[in-house]
């Protein structure tokens, strides 16, 4: 496994969450389909996985010239 690969373990309960801003973003139709298999697999939600991703790609991308 790269060591750049996010770990997401798998949950119990699928629950929402409060306190975060709602936007609208355009995603290709292979994107969902993969984001899906990860909710299938983690008992996630989309919500939760597109923020866990979020995270984790804002902590580790680099801006070049």
């Amino acid at each position: 496994m790269s060591s750049n690969m996010i770990k997401i373990s798998k949950k119990d309960t699928m629950r929402g969450e409060d306190g975060y801003k709602t936007f609208s973003v355009r995603v290709k139709d292979e994107t969902v389909a993969a984001l899906d298999e990860l909710v299938a697999k983690t008992n996630r939600s989309r919500n939760e996985l597109v923020n866990l991703l979020l995270e984790h790609s804002l902590k580790n991308v680099q801006v070049t010239d």
